[in-house]
């Protein structure tokens, strides 16, 4: 069983000299607190970036220098990763809720890669995710993955977990594998529920979490009976920008399948990020939820 965990002597994927330092763009959930915790145990001292409502100020992220960003005021992030002195950019975490377009501010930032955001907002998420990428480049910024700099978070191939799937669970496995995929080709969404064979939920804009929320109310209103087992998965969608927004899972993950009825979770290995590894596994194997790296699907 692999168990990969985040070791402190462990040097950084990424080169960085003495000048260079990393700015996290911090969203909701724990990513952002595994990036700030490798870079702190690497020696490095990062900026943090909150995102107002959405970042944890409970934890590491605020005992780093850091300032709060209103998600409408996104444009002054170059300004001021600018004035921090940052070289390099993670954007890391969730957003759970899109800017109040009527309380964005004007800015020359702002005027220079709107006409590519409206275009890219067309190509769903991932196309303005790239279009972000790209104009962070343009101003002299290096972006970086999360799994650049943690790379230990980033899922191992076969199984995780002391309990295995059972062979009916592989159909589900594969089941939900090919809608995961059909659905990130459109751009909606990065994860499936299967059950029995049949791909029954299918993750939009709401997330996993309310993903599964759904699939166990679907239970509590008797729309599955006599249907048991299950499993979630979760893969890229094809030609995604790896540097952001890589399907990922954590301890309230395995929380969400167990009320959800699931057996299981699977995620493409190499390609998803594994949160807080060891007390995810730990709760799974107390849940008797199964976790598995699939091998990499087919992403044309």
């Amino acid at each position: 069983m692999t168990t990969p965990t985040i070791r402190a002597d462990q040097k950084l994927p990424i080169q960085l000299t003495p000048g260079d330092r990393v700015g996290i763009v911090a969203g909701s959930g724990k990513l952002p607190i595994n990036v700030a915790e490798r870079l702190l145990a690497a020696g490095h001292t990062p900026f943090v970036a909150l995102i107002e409502d959405e970042a944890d100020r409970d934890s590491v992220l605020t005992s780093c220098e850091h300032e709060v960003l209103a998600l409408e005021n996104f444009a002054d992030l170059v300004p001021v990763m600018r004035r921090h002195k940052v070289t390099h950019i993670v954007l890391a975490g969730g957003v759970d809720r899109r800017p109040n377009w009527r309380a964005i501010r004007p800015s020359f930032t702002l005027l220079r890669i709107l006409p590519k955001a409206i275009s890219a907002l067309a190509r769903g998420d991932d196309g303005l995710l790239r279009v972000l990428v790209r104009g962070l480049e343009d101003y002299g910024f290096r972006v970086v993955g999360a799994h650049e700099v943690v790379p230990d978070i980033l899922a191992p191939e076969g199984l995780m977990t002391r309990t295995a799937p059972l062979k009916s669970d592989r159909r589900d496995l594969d089941a939900a594998f090919e809608a995961a995929l059909a659905i990130g080709r459109l751009d909606i969404g990065q994860g499936a529920v299967s059950i029995g064979g049949r791909v029954i939920a299918l993750e939009g804009i709401e997330g996993t979490d309310c993903l599964l929320a759904r699939v166990a109310d679907m239970r509590d209103h008797g729309r599955l009976a006599g249907k048991r087992r299950g499993v979630l998965v979760k893969c890229s969608k094809p030609g995604q920008e790896k540097r952001t927004d890589l399907p990922t899972i954590g301890p309230k993950t395995i929380d969400g399948a167990y009320a959800a009825g699931l057996a299981g979770i699977g995620v493409e290995a190499g390609s998803s990020l594994v949160l807080d590894f060891g007390p995810m596994i730990e709760r799974a194997d107390e849940l008797g939820i199964f976790v598995i790296g699939l091998p990499a699907g087919t992403h044309e």
